[in-house]
Order: structure tokens, then C-alpha cells, then sequence
């Protein structure tokens, strides 16, 4: 009789547990319908990082990654308005997507083990990678960099790429892209190392400067997804549409009017 009563017992947890993993999957799995109900899909973006992201001379934010995201609000809502945008700064990037203020991340962030560790990434929608931007009229090609003057941010992963192409260049560390222009312009260095996608704004502003055709690296900007059951169907919707977008040449296209190629 204790043994049955113990038996009993024990059945009865596993069923309060499965019902309760039930229960808790089923909420968790709500969250494309709670998008759907609220209306709107909240995007974390970059507002300064032209092309990717940045104000027009109206106010109004343009760029590559905002077309991703009102053509995912598109996809999810039917509507290219039904979005809210969250302009972030690159430190809080990923710490809106883990405190729940937005539903995606779509603000020039790149995949690295240690952030898939903290949220997910979609399929790629851009594949950027280290370029060179110049006005020197000698610099044609990246052999004419071979033992020359190359700006570079300090601190930051480019100067291995570039160490490992061009072992013998001078690099000269700076603080900030403004500090880039000045060396430049003062005739202290003959290129500037950075992402591609950043000197693609870069010459959209100066435009006396040109990008050498080369990829030194390849790095995939991925949406950012927040971990868990709740997010599956939201990554699932996304992949999907990315995946449309690229076999239909959207991306392409986009990224080609931005002046991403």
C-alpha cells in the first residue's frame, strides 16, 4: 500500500510538472501574437551610422537597416508604419533585447560566440568586412599600401586584419572616425582602415574620398533575437523573410542603393 501510495505520489508530480512546462511553453510561445495584438514591432536601430541608419535632412530615419525593419513590420503587421524605433548606442545594443524593451535588433551588430551566448541572430542580411577609404591618387590598389601610412581606430579588431594583409604598412592608431579625417586631410597618413559599411557613409559624405574594391574580412549583420521558447516563432518569421529577400534580390538591391556595393 505505501509502495502504490508513493507510486501515486510520484505520477502526480510528473503530471503537475508537465502541465505546469505545458502551461509556461504556451505563454512563451505567445509572444509573435502579443506583437500581433499590440500592433506594432519595436526595433532597436542605429541613427547615426549612415548608410545603415541615420537621419535625412527632414528628421526622418533612413538606411539600410530601417528598410529591413519596416519591411519586417511589413511582413509580421502589413504594414511598413507598424513599427517603433529605439536609436541605441553600440554598448546597449544587446541590453534592450535582454531587459525586453524591444522585440529586435537591427543596429550593425555582428555575430561573435560570446553574444550568441546571450541572444540569437537571424540569417545574414549584409556581409560586411574591413575596407580602405583614400584620396591619395597614387592608391589604386591594396598593393600600394604595401609599406604605407594607414589609419586605424584604436583598440579595435581591424588592426590584426590589416597587420595580417599589409605586414609592412605604418598604422597610426586614432580615437574617433573625426580624428581619421583630420590626419587625412593633414596629409599624416594615405588611407584609413575601418567596416565597410561605415566608409560607405564615409565617401557619401566626403565624397573626394573612394573605397579601395576590397574585403579584407567578412563579418554577417544578423538581426539580434531574444533567447528562448517565447522568440521561436519570431525568429522563424524572420529567417524566413530573409531568406525570400535574398533569393528574390531584395537585399541586393537595397544594399546596392545604399551604396553598400
Amino acid at each position: 500500500m505505501a509502495i502504490e501510495k508513493k507510486l501515486w505520489q510520484s505520477c502526480l508530480a510528473i503530471a503537475i510538472a508537465v502541465n505546469s512546462f505545458i502551461s509556461s511553453s504556451s505563454a512563451l510561445a505567445a509572444e509573435l501574437e502579443e506583437i500581433v495584438r499590440r500592433g506594432k514591432l519595436v526595433v532597436a536601430v542605429k541613427d547615426n551610422l549612415r548608410p545603415l541608419g541615420f537621419y535625412d535632412e527632414r528628421g526622418n530615419l533612413q538606411g539600410l537597416e530601417i528598410d529591413i525593419a519596416k519591411r519586417l513590420a511589413q511582413e509580421l503587421l502589413g504594414s511598413p508604419d507598424a513599427v517603433v524605433f529605439k536609436p541605441v548606442a553600440n554598448q546597449e545594443r544587446l541590453q534592450v533585447a535582454l531587459d525586453g524593451e524591444v522585440d529586435l535588433v537591427i543596429a550593425r551588430v555582428t555575430t561573435t560566440p560570446a553574444r550568441s551566448r546571450l541572444v540569437d541572430f537571424s540569417h545574414y542580411y549584409y556581409l560586411d568586412g574591413t575596407g580602405i577609404v583614400t584620396q591619395n591618387p597614387t592608391v589604386k590598389q591594396l598593393s600600394d599600401l604595401a609599406s604605407g601610412r594607414i589609419a586605424i581606430l584604436k583598440g579595435s579588431s581591424t588592426i590584426a586584419v590589416v597587420r595580417y594583409e599589409l605586414p609592412k604598412a605604418q598604422l597610426i592608431g586614432v580615437e574617433s572616425y573625426q580624428e581619421a579625417l583630420l590626419l587625412l586631410e593633414a596629409g599624416g597618413a594615405d588611407a584609413f582602415a575601418a567596416d565597410n559599411s561605415v566608409l560607405a557613409g564615409w565617401v557619401q559624405e566626403y565624397p573626394q574620398y573612394r573605397q579601395l574594391p576590397v574585403r579584407l574580412s567578412g563579418e554577417a549583420l544578423c538581426v539580434a533575437i531574444p533567447k528562448g521558447l517565447q522568440s521561436s516563432s519570431l525568429r522563424d518569421r524572420v529567417n524566413q523573410a530573409i531568406a525570400r529577400w535574398q533569393q528574390s534580390g531584395w537585399l541586393r538591391e537595397r544594399a546596392a542603393y545604399w551604396g553598400l556595393l
